[in-house]
Formats: structure tokens, C-alpha cells, sequence
């Protein structure tokens, strides 16, 4: 009984070595071999880079979303507008995040090209500024500002 059952192992090779005997059925590409067609890209003036922005912090509803804006709004080549920051300082104000707040000002301070752009953002901000109780670093760290 033992010999026939060997005999029948011989004839019929497991499922496992069948399947490496065979050869392999190469898949379909996962992606797309067609050409897409490029959309058209609009260039963004800066009026409409502005408005877009202060709808968009006008709409923040937690930190996340304020400074995830941010991060975007100072990523462009260009100083955000100060109703955009405005609108970022309100909305730091909204979220109650007091840091973000005044590190607007820093950022300013890091985009623009000279110390005269720099004092213009924040006379135009002051009222704001003071209405919201936001102070600059300058004045928090005034050794540090040198």
C-alpha cells in the first residue's frame, strides 16, 4: 500500500511546484499608458492671490488650518498683502493662538526685501495689531531683536 501511494506523490506534483513550473503571466501596468492632456494653468494675479487667501483664513476653524495656510501663503515668491494678514491675525484670534499670532510678524519680517517694507507692514497692521492685543517678538525680546 505504501508503494502506491509513493507511485501516486510521483505522478501528481503539489499544486505548489506545478505553479513554478508554469510560466508567469506578466500583469498590466498599474498606471495609465495614455497621454493625458495638460490643463490649462491659470496664472494667479495677485488680487486674486489675496482674495483667495483671506477666504481662506476667514474660513479657519483650528490651529491646523491657520497655520497650514500660512505655511502656503509664505511659500509663494511675493509678501502677502496685509488684508491677507489681517485676516491671518484674526483668525489667529479666533483659534486663540497667541504664538502664531506674533510669529505673523516674523514672517513678514523674513519675506520682505528691507527694513523700510518692514515698518510700512507694521504701521498699516498697528491699529489691528493693538486692537487684538498682538505685541512683536522686538518687544517681547528686545535683547534678542539685535
Amino acid at each position: 500500500m505504501s508503494a502506491s501511494l509513493l507511485r501516486a506523490a510521483v505522478r501528481r506534483p503539489s499544486g505548489l511546484l506545478r505553479a513554478a513550473a508554469r510560466p508567469q503571466r506578466i500583469a498590466a501596468p498599474a498606471f495609465s499608458t495614455t497621454v493625458r492632456r495638460r490643463a490649462e494653468h491659470h496664472e494667479e494675479t495677485f488680487e486674486e492671490f489675496s482674495a483667495r487667501y483671506e477666504k481662506e483664513f476667514d474660513n479657519v476653524q483650528d490651529v491646523f488650518e491657520l497655520q497650514r495656510n500660512l505655511n502656503n501663503a509664505f511659500a509663494y515668491d511675493l509678501v502677502p498683502s496685509p488684508s491677507v494678514l489681517a485676516a491671518a491675525l484674526r483668525a489667529a484670534r479666533r483659534v486663540n493662538d497667541f504664538p502664531t499670532a506674533v510669529r505673523i510678524f516674523e514672517g513678514i519680517k523674513a519675506k520682505v526685501e528691507n527694513k523700510t517694507q518692514y515698518e510700512q507692514y507694521l504701521q498699516e497692521l498697528k491699529p489691528l495689531r493693538e486692537e487684538l492685543g498682538i505685541p512683536l517678538k522686538e518687544d517681547l525680546y528686545p535683547e534678542e531683536s539685535n
